[in-house]
C-alpha cells in the first residue's frame, strides 16, 4: 500500500510517502495507525495524536472505522481550516 503523509505528520515521520506490505490483520483505518505507530519512533510521534490525524483511503475522506477493503493508497494530513 502506498501511504502518504502530509503537513506535520510529515515532518514528524520524515517521509512524504513509502510503499509498505500491510499485514492482513489490519482491516480499518484504525488499525492501519496502531500499526504504523509501532513501526518505530517517528511513526510513534506522528500518530501520538491520532485523535486529530484525517484520512483519506484512495483519494476519498474517512473515518478512522472505514475499513481498508481495496485501497491502494492511505493519506494522513492534520486537520484543515479555511479562511
Amino acid at each position: 500500500m502506498n501511504i502518504r503523509y502530509f503537513a506535520w505528520v510529515r515532518e514528524k515521520v520524515g517521509v512524504e510517502e513509502e510503499t509498505l506490505d500491510v499485514p492482513n490483520d489490519v482491516k480499518t483505518v484504525a488499525d492501519l495507525i496502531s500499526w504504523l505507530k509501532s513501526m518505530d519512533e517517528r511513526h510513534a510521534a506522528a500518530f501520538e495524536e491520532e485523535e486529530a490525524i484525517r484520512v483519506a483511503l484512495d483519494q476519498m475522506h474517512v473515518e478512522h472505522d472505514e475499513p481498508i477493503g481495496s485501497a491502494r493508497e492511505a493519506a494522513f494530513f492534520p486537520p484543515m481550516t479555511g479562511g
